[in-house]
């Protein structure tokens, strides 16, 4: 038996027994099953679905009781599972808002937004998205040149309101406009007027420290993008500090936090904003400092 005719053989071998030692598909659980697209379709957006609503675990003994638990919150209760391992959809759900909170972080705030939404432009002394994320000292401060451009138009600013990225470009899309303006409308109904507000790239929350530096303003307001989660990758936070300087201590800052469509909703974190703005003018203080009762 020459070389070819043993190949010939084991090839015949191996043929036979594939069948055999093909394990059958484990049964389908139900609430995680897929849809095969049609030719030329798409899957659904798993995205879409809210997670409040989502329980993948079939033939519970308390499913009620569960699902009346899940529709208090996002967290990832009753993903199910096929063996040892999760399903198919609670698997490609958590990658999804895995990649959309990594887009949200490294993505860049397209021109149009400030355009659109007539945000003057200005940058911090980061170059990139890069140099932003290992060079957190450079996202607090401003080169000569937007120092220049902040000074001018902020000049005589009572109280300043200003929108940077941070570390979440969606978040700042998504939100800031309508905060933005619920601010501004809640502010003039008690008399103070806003100024421009100011787009800032590659912002960290100590910016709004160099534009006190700069301007010598009152109070000012920050929304900035926050770091996302796999819950939401647009939360966003408003940071309100009473005399900003450098280097004055985080316990100073009021924070608003949470605001996007699942937690506190633009609007209704801008009409609060509002009002803190104007407890902290009449306290002269803002973060601990700031009194509940306002004594």
């Amino acid at each position: 038996m020459d070389r070819e005719e043993l190949k010939a053989i084991v090839a015949q071998m191996l043929r036979e027994l594939a069948p055999a030692q093909t394990p059958p598909s484990p049964p389908p659980v139900k609430g995680a099953e897929t849809e095969t697209p049609p030719d030329g379709g798409v899957l659904p957006d798993l995205t879409t679905v809210d997670l409040r609503a989502q329980y993948l675990v079939p033939n519970a003994a308390h499913g009620a009781e569960f699902r009346a638990l899940k529709a208090k919150t996002p967290a990832r209760l009753g993903l199910g599972r096929c063996g040892a391992r999760y399903p198919t959809a609670s698997l490609l759900r958590f990658r999804a808002d895995h990649a959309a909170a990594q887009d949200s972080v490294f993505s860049l705030v397209p021109e149009r937004f400030w355009e659109e939404n007539h945000y003057p432009f200005v940058q911090t002394m980061c170059k990139s998205k890069d140099e932003y994320l290992t060079r957190p000292d450079l996202g607090r401060r401003f080169d000569e040149k937007n120092q220049a451009v902040l000074r001018d138009l902020l000049a005589g600013q009572r109280v300043v309101l200003a929108v940077g990225d941070g570390l979440s470009s969606a978040a700042v899309q998504a939100n800031a406009p309508d905060c933005c303006a619920a601010i501004r409308q809640g502010l003039q109904a008690q008399g103070i007027e806003l100024g421009p507000v100011p787009f800032i790239q590659f912002c960290r929350v100590g910016a709004g420290d160099h534009i006190g530096d700069l301007t010598d303003c009152e109070v000012i307001c920050l929304l900035v993008g926050e770091r996302p989660g796999l819950v939401t990758n647009e939360s966003m936070s408003a940071y309100l500090t009473y005399r900003p300087h450098t280097g004055i201590a985080e316990s100073c800052r009021t924070v608003v936090s949470n605001i996007h469509r699942q937690g506190v909703s633009a609007v209704e974190a801008g009409a609060h904003i509002a009002s803190l703005i104007g407890r902290i003018l009449a306290q002269k203080a803002s973060g601990i400092g700031l009194r509940e009762d306002g004594a």
